[in-house]
């Protein structure tokens, strides 16, 4: 493995996992911030991709402008339905799980779209981490809390549990929406990066610059929790010697994280081979979901233990980890072996 393979895989997880650390303060303090959490991640990467990528417009797409148009339209609507979620009684831990699923959409679109074929493990995989997702689903489902926007709910009503159940499936169909629409986006992007090449920070940069237009429906809901976000308690930064609104600082971090994180994915898709990302991503979602749990003392009960195990189990045995390894592992007693025979002739 190369250096710039190994830079990657550290800030995937110096990256995205800080950054769900951030989104976790976020949320917890205004559950509606996703809109604006996604604008200000986009307006971030748009801007350092418009002067390092495209030369401040002077440097041409390799991928021609036209074909980028489907490809974004389905990158921005993943997006928001993904922050949107946090809206409608999605707890933190059960978002990472579900999203986590990805493999089960890619499949089935996969068998849909490009007619494949697959091997009796991927099966037996996809079932593992369905039966996973529907365990914590449930289990969630069962002693959920109204943690929604407070803008669904009448000033001075109390919310009825059907209210708060009906919102909460709401949010699960938005994270299914997004979980299908992302696997045929990574289609897409398959056939894309086929007829034309790989353009990693190309890619990065126009499936964030495209979408900002689309925020303009959104900006009332935008502006509000930019309101929200300054009436926040204020946090001191010694280290600079000023003072701002705490949600400002989370924010801050968040959206600098977000670029991080995605950046080196982007990176490592060209350095390493799909199995070795999809085992990173893996892990790094992992780990988050542990911190998440830890530090933030979020309900897990001994059924979200076994889903989660059930979902990342299926996930190592989709991408083959233990047949890699062990074919590698026979390589190397094979190269031994004929090192060995070469010493005693």
């Amino acid at each position: 493995m190369n250096y710039k393979a190994a830079t990657a895989i550290l800030m995937v997880f110096v990256g995205c996992c800080t950054n769900v650390v951030f989104m976790e303060f976020l949320v917890k303090a205004d559950p509606g911030s996703g809109n604006l959490i996604t604008f200000l991640q986009f307006l971030f990467i748009a801007l350092e991709g418009f002067i390092f990528t495209s030369k401040f417009g002077t440097e041409k797409p390799k991928i021609a402008f036209k074909n980028y148009t489907t490809l974004v339209a389905m990158f921005f609507l993943v997006s928001v339905c993904n922050n949107y979620a946090f809206d409608f009684n999605i707890p933190m831990p059960l978002h990472m799980i579900f999203r986590a699923g990805s493999l089960i959409a890619n499949m089935i679109m996969g068998i849909i779209i490009l007619k494949k074929k697959y091997d009796f493990s991927k099966y037996l995989s996809v079932l593992m981490i369905t039966t996973g997702i529907v365990t914590c689903t449930i289990v969630s489902g069962t002693d959920v809390k109204s943690t929604a926007n407070p803008d669904l709910v009448a000033e001075g009503d109390e919310p009825s549990q059907f209210s708060v159940l009906f919102w909460w499936v709401v949010g699960i169909t938005l994270l299914t929406v997004a979980l299908f629409v992302s696997a045929r986006m990574g289609i897409y992007q398959e056939v894309l990066y086929k007829e034309h090449g790989k353009h990693p920070q190309e890619a990065l940069y126009y499936t964030h610059l495209l979408p900002l237009p689309g925020f303009l429906l959104l900006y009332k809901n935008i502006w509000q929790h930019m309101l929200i976000s300054s009436a926040s308690e204020p946090m001191a930064l010694p280290l600079i010697g000023l003072t701002m609104p705490s949600q400002w600082v989370w924010t801050i971090g968040n959206v600098i994280t977000q670029y991080i994180c995605i950046s080196s994915v982007y990176t490592l898709t060209t350095e390493c081979s799909s199995l070795v990302v999809t085992l990173v991503v893996t892990l790094r979602k992992f780990v988050s979901l542990l911190f998440s749990i830890v530090y933030f003392n979020n309900p897990f009960t001994i059924y979200h233990w076994l889903g989660t195990t059930l979902v990342f189990v299926g996930t190592i045995i989709f991408t083959e980890v233990i047949p890699s390894i062990q074919k590698s592992l026979a390589k190397t007693k094979k190269d031994k072996k004929l090192i060995d025979r070469r010493k005693v002739d």
